[in-house]
């Protein structure tokens, strides 16, 4: 059982990049799924989750509006579209999965968190 993240990178100021979760040895259709951050010296962050029933989604202030989830079930793969990138969105970015996307977006653990491993995202010019 794992997930895999990627399409992180460098990118300018103001540009875009989506990132990709897929999930294996598990389906996503009994699992919200999101995304947090850490970045170098600070906590680790909720940034947006995806909830597994009505696909009602939830986000850190900091990135609403800039940043888009979602999730294709029939490919097991959730992803987070993050727009108009600041220098202050510079982090490893982690997807993760759960029984309720509270606990995703308070990065708690619980016996039945799935977590990827990070894919940085460093926006620079």
């Amino acid at each position: 059982v794992q997930l895999q993240a990627s399409g992180g990178g460098l990118v300018q100021p103001g540009g875009s990049v989506r990132l990709s979760c897929t999930a294996s040895g598990l389906s996503l259709d009994y699992y919200d799924i999101g995304w947090f951050r850490q970045a170098p010296g600070k906590e680790r962050e909720g940034v947006a989750c995806a909830s597994r029933g009505n696909g009602a989604t939830s986000y850190a202030d900091s990135v609403k509006d800039r940043f888009t989830i979602s999730r294709d079930n029939t490919k097991n793969t959730g992803y987070l579209q993050m727009n108009s990138l600041k220098p202050e969105d510079t982090a490893v970015y982690y997807c993760a999965t759960d029984w309720a996307c509270g606990t995703i977006m308070a990065v708690s653990r619980t016996p039945s968190s799935i977590w990827g491993q990070g894919t940085q995202v460093t926006v620079s010019s």
